[in-house]
């Protein structure tokens, strides 16, 4: 009679993933409610309803803990994908494009992040300023910008004197109206800002917006 060999089993996960897991798991749930209710119409009740009101206690004080964390992990998630950007290959002004038209991308696949920092700027930022480290997280996106400028201003193409944090706020702020004011805009002027192709020009726009501020002229 044959045997059949054993099945292995699965490797057993560590504590320290299990709570990871759980964590995330909590801040996606959260991450949810607070974009569509916002902090004060979000309650703890209906993100237990989906998680477990035990596991968030465990892992979180309360809800004003519980939204830190998940602005925390929004920023988080968007410095290390622009991390992730392709910035030394081809001139500076190719790598600004890529980081740029990035940015426009990102966000309209992620509009949690627009509505967190909207709902975050109604209430004058004081829960990110409870977040210890993040301003040091955020501020990696401008040593970047600050490589890409020093190297086009050596390649001769762009302009002495472009801020790093200006030419930050410019990327936001047009990579940011696309998800911001997608519904009012449509409803005004019956565009679609949605779509694929709507982002794909609207990402090749900005960047030639912010191209032309920051290329020296001729």
């Amino acid at each position: 009679m044959t045997q059949t060999a054993k099945e292995p089993k699965p490797p057993r996960r560590s504590h320290a993933e299990s709570r990871e897991q759980a964590i995330s798991q909590i801040v996606d749930i959260a991450t949810q409610e607070f974009v569509e209710k916002g902090l004060a119409g979000a309650r703890i009740d209906e993100i237990a309803g989906k998680a477990t009101k035990r596991k968030i206690y465990y892992y979180f004080e309360g809800k004003d803990e519980l939204y830190r964390a998940v602005l925390e992990r929004a920023y988080r998630r968007v410095r290390e994908s622009e991390g992730g950007v392709d910035i030394e290959s081809g001139t500076a002004a190719e790598a600004l494009r890529r980081l740029i038209e990035h940015d426009v991308r990102y966000h309209s696949q992620h509009p949690e992040l627009v509505r967190l920092v909207m709902n975050e700027n109604i209430h004058r930022a004081e829960h990110l300023k409870q977040i210890e480290g993040l301003p040091a997280g955020n501020h990696r996106v401008i040593e970047i910008l600050e490589r890409i400028i020093a190297r086009g201003v050596a390649e001769g193409a762009f302009r002495n004197g472009i801020d790093a944090v200006e030419l930050h706020m410019n990327m936001s702020a047009l990579s940011f109206y696309n998800v911001s004011n997608q519904f009012t805009f449509a409803h005004n002027f019956g565009v679609d800002m949605t779509s694929p192709e709507a982002i794909e020009r609207r990402a090749k726009q900005v960047g030639d917006i912010i191209l032309a501020w920051v290329t020296k002229a001729d």
